[in-house]
């Protein structure tokens, strides 16, 4: 079980950009590799640009990546944008393999251990926030 120490929180704000999910996915594998969470690092990187990709592509305005460790010794993943709007519902992964696009969410189900969203604000506009957490172990 990790200490305090071993907590952590990041967050990244970004421009709605389509580069900034590069950015994300490359910020977020230094912060797990100094971290020693390298077995992580994949499906960490797969989830934040899901997560980033639909933030960026749904909404006009600015976004945000956070990573944190809980004490619980989970890693949280999440996305904000502003679009107050709840997700669309995922598809499921087997249904969604011809697709184009549409498998974002369908992907973070499978791989992550838990995800939700929630209503919140940021830059002084309202929004959401999508995340997706991770077990170290």
């Amino acid at each position: 079980m990790p200490t305090s120490d071993d907590t952590w929180d990041y967050t990244l704000y970004i421009p709605n950009d389509p580069r900034a999910v590069t950015v994300c996915r490359r910020t977020l594998r230094v912060i797990l590799t100094m971290h020693d969470l390298t077995g992580l690092v994949d499906t960490a990187e797969l989830l934040a640009t899901e997560l980033v990709s639909n933030a960026v592509r749904h909404t006009k305005g600015p976004a945000a990546l956070r990573v944190r460790r809980s004490l619980e010794g989970l890693v949280w993943i999440g996305a904000w944008d502003t679009d107050p709007a709840p997700p669309e519902p995922p598809v499921p992964l087997e249904q969604s393999l011809e697709r184009e696009d549409g498998r974002g969410l369908g992907l973070v189900t499978a791989c992550a251990e838990y995800w939700g969203w929630q209503p919140s604000a940021r830059f002084g506009d309202r929004g959401k926030y999508v995340w997706c957490e991770l077990g170290v172990a």
